[in-house]
C-alpha cells in the first residue's frame, strides 16, 4: 500500500489519531476506575458491579449486531459514530445528577439503567469507532495502527491523571469523559477527510451485488466465523472479566486505599506508555508474521499474564505481569483488524467485527461478569484468575490449529505487486 506523501495526506490522518485519543480516553476512565467508584460512592459489592458489567455486554448483544449492519450500508458516513460521540458527552452529568436518584430507587435499578447507557457508547460504541478508523486507514491510505496510537496514548493519560482526578472528586473523572467526548464530537464533525475517490478499498471487488440480509445471514455459515468468535469468547473476554476488578485485588497488596490507587494508576500509565510504545512498529511486525499468528500470541501472552497473577501473589512480579498488558493489546489491536480484512469479504467487514469481536465477546462478558464477581467474594482472586487462565490456555492452543490463514495481500500484509 502506498503512503500519502502530501502535506494533504498528512493532514487527513492527523484527525484519526485524535478520534482515537478522544474516545479511548473514556474507554479507559469507565474500565479502570468505575468498579472503585461504584465500591466508594455507591456501596456496591462485587457481585452488585459485576452486574453492571452483566448489564452493559448483555445489552451490548442488542447494540453489536444491529451496528455493525448499519456501518456496512452507511460505509464512510459519520452519522452513526457522531451519534455515539455525542451520547458520550452525557457520561459527566449521569454520574452526578442522574445516577445516585436512581440509587435511592434501588441499586438494581441504577445497575440496569447505566449498564444500557453505557452498552450503547462503549460496548456497543466501540465497534462503530473502530471499523470506521480502520475504513479511513484504506481510503487514506495509512496504517490503521499508527491511528490506533492515540487510543493507547488515551490509556496512558487517563490513568495517570484518573487516579488524581478521583482522589480530588470521584465525580470529576466522568466530567473529563464529557470534555473528550466534545473533543471526539468536534473531530469527526470538522476534522476527518475521508478519501472517497478510493472507496473501493473498502467496499470490496465485486460492488454489482448489494449489501442485503442473504449476504449478510451468509456470515453464520462460515466455519471460520465461529471459530474467531470462540477465540473472542475464551480470550479477550476472559481479559475483560481478568480486569474488571483487578483494582481491588491490586490494593490489596497495600495497606492504605489511597495508596494502592496512587500506584495502580502509575502501573496503568506504565503499561499504556508500553503499549504506546510497541504500537509503532507493531503493523510491521504483524505484517512480518500475519495476522493469524499474531492473535494465537496474544492470546498465549494472556494466559501467561492471567495464571501468573494466580500463582504468584508477590506485588513486584503482579506488576511486570500486569506490563505485559503492553504487548497484548498492540497484538490483538492490529491483527484482528488485518485478520478480517483478510479472511472475509470486506462488504461486510463492520458485520463480522461486530458479530465475532464484540457480539460473541460481550456473551462471555455477560455470564462470565457476574460470575467472577460471585468468585472473587467466595474464593478469592487467586483461585478465580486460575480458573480463567486455565480458560484462556485451552481456548489460544485450540484456536492455533483451527483458524484458517488470511489472505495477505487482502488483509493489507503485503502489497499486490510484492505477492
Amino acid at each position: 500500500m502506498e503512503n500519502h506523501v502530501t502535506a494533504t495526506g498528512k493532514k487527513d490522518f492527523w484527525g484519526f489519531p485524535v478520534t482515537h485519543f478522544s474516545y479511548f480516553f473514556t474507554w479507559a476512565i469507565v474500565f479502570g476506575y468505575l468498579t472503585l467508584w461504584l465500591e466508594q460512592e455507591a456501596g456496591f459489592n462485587g457481585i452488585e458491579a459485576g452486574f453492571v458489567f452483566s448489564m452493559m455486554a448483555g445489552v451490548s448483544l442488542i447494540f453489536q449486531p444491529v451496528f455493525g449492519i448499519i456501518s456496512d450500508k452507511l460505509l464512510m458516513k459519520k452519522t452513526l459514530v457522531i451519534t455515539i460521540a455525542v451520547g458520550m458527552m452525557f457520561v459527566g452529568p449521569y454520574f452526578q445528577w442522574v445516577f445516585h436518584p436512581l440509587l435511592a430507587i434501588g441499586h438494581t435499578t441504577a445497575a440496569f439503567a447505566t449498564g444500557i447507557y453505557l452498552s450503547l457508547i462503549l460496548n456497543g460504541g466501540v465497534s462503530v469507532i473502530e471499523q470506521y478508523v480502520q475504513r479511513a486507514s484504506l481510503t487514506n491510505k495509512f496504517e490503521y495502527g499508527h491511528s490506533r496510537i492515540g487510543g493507547s496514548l488515551a490509556g496512558a493519560t487517563a490513568s495517570l491523571i484518573g487516579g488524581q482526578l478521583f482522589l480530588w472528586n470521584p465525580n470529576a473523572i466522568f466530567w473529563a469523559c464529557s470534555a473528550a467526548a466534545t473533543l471526539l464530537t468536534c473531530c469527526l464533525v470538522f476534522s476527518d477527510k475521508i478519501h472517497m475517490e478510493n472507496i473501493a478499498a473498502v467496499s470490496g471487488k465485486d460492488t454489482s451485488t448489494r449489501l442485503d440480509w442473504k449476504m449478510i445471514s451468509s456470515i453464520f455459515k462460515l466455519r471460520n466465523f465461529w471459530i474467531l468468535s470462540l477465540f473472542y469468547i475464551g480470550t479477550s473476554a476472559i481479559y475483560d472479566v481478568f480486569d474488571q476488578q483487578f483494582i481491588i485485588f491490586f490494593k490489596s497488596f497495600f495497606s492504605a486505599a489511597d495508596e494502592g490507587t496512587l500506584a495502580y494508576s502509575y502501573m496503568t500509565s506504565s503499561q499504556v506508555a508500553l503499549e504506546f510504545v510497541l504500537m509503532i512498529p507493531m503493523p510491521w511486525i504483524i505484517n512480518k508474521i500475519g495476522a493469524r499468528n499474531g492473535l494465537i500470541a496474544y492470546g498465549t501472552i494472556l494466559a501467561i499474564r492471567i495464571l501468573g497473577s494466580a500463582l504468584v501473589p508477590n506485588l513486584t512480579l503482579i506488576i511486570i505481569l500486569r506490563l505485559l498488558a503492553g504487548l497484548e493489546m498492540p497484538l490483538l489491536l492490529i491483527s484482528i483488524m488485518k485478520y478480517i480484512a483478510g479472511a472475509f469479504d470486506l462488504r461486510l467487514y463492520a458485520t463480522v467485527y461486530a458479530l465475532s469481536s464484540n457480539f460473541a465477546k460481550q456473551i462471555s462478558v455477560f455470564f462470565c461478569s457476574s460470575m467472577a464477581g460471585t468468585l472473587y467474594d467466595q474464593i478469592g482472586f487467586q483461585q478465580t484468575y486460575l480458573i480463567l487462565g486455565i480458560i484462556v490456555a485451552v481456548v489460544t492452543a485450540f484456536c492455533a490449529f483451527t483458524l484458517k490463514k488470511e489472505d495477505p495481500v487482502q488483509a493489507g500484509e503485503v502489497s499486490s505487486s510484492a505477492a
